[in-house]
């Protein structure tokens, strides 16, 4: 017997599909980052965390501070303290003291730190291109339309004060 409350893929009842979409796209996600993963593993004896460190501070020249870093990871201080350390250990960024406020530091590719993600982006760029491949890019702008109007959606409801969804239901 099916469980009511688990919806099935192809079932005509519309309720569910915002929940099909939803687990569709996170599953979509996850088979593409595995698809990283298991090549900067491979090809680069990285991780995705590093490379997407990396790419943060390729994008910044100046640096960033920790804080910022945090904040585009959407990871904690202490997650980015350690892998830091190690990228500072290997001679790929440099952390350096703020001249104004010795509280927060600043962090920056080195040259080497340049080189090694120079070669990693064209490659991971290469990954998620075959990843996509059965799309037209036809496809591939619509999807992207669609997800910045959802990325939009979602941003409503999350600056929506706790507490609403309960009066709605009154």
């Amino acid at each position: 017997m099916n469980d009511p409350a688990v919806p099935e893929a192809g079932t005509a009842d519309d309720q569910f599909l915002p929940l099909r979409v939803w687990l569709a796209l996170f599953s979509s996600v996850k088979q593409i980052e595995s698809v990283v993963r298991t090549n900067l593993r491979e090809s680069f004896g990285s991780t995705l965390p590093r490379f997407d460190l990396l790419s943060q501070l390729y994008r910044s020249p100046g640096g960033l501070t920790m804080g910022e870093i945090s904040a585009r990871l959407m990871v904690t201080n202490g997650n980015v303290t350690g892998l830091i350390g190690r990228l500072v250990d290997e001679g790929l960024v440099d952390r350096l003291q703020d001249e104004d406020d010795r509280r927060i530091q600043w962090v920056r590719l080195t040259p080497k730190g340049n080189k090694v993600f120079s070669s990693m982006a064209p490659a991971n760029q290469s990954w998620v291109t075959e990843a996509m491949a059965d799309l037209t890019e036809a496809e591939l702008r619509q999807l992207q339309a669609l997800l910045g109007k959802l990325k939009s959606s979602v941003a409503k409801v999350q600056k929506r004060p706790r507490g609403d969804e309960d009066a709605s239901a009154e």
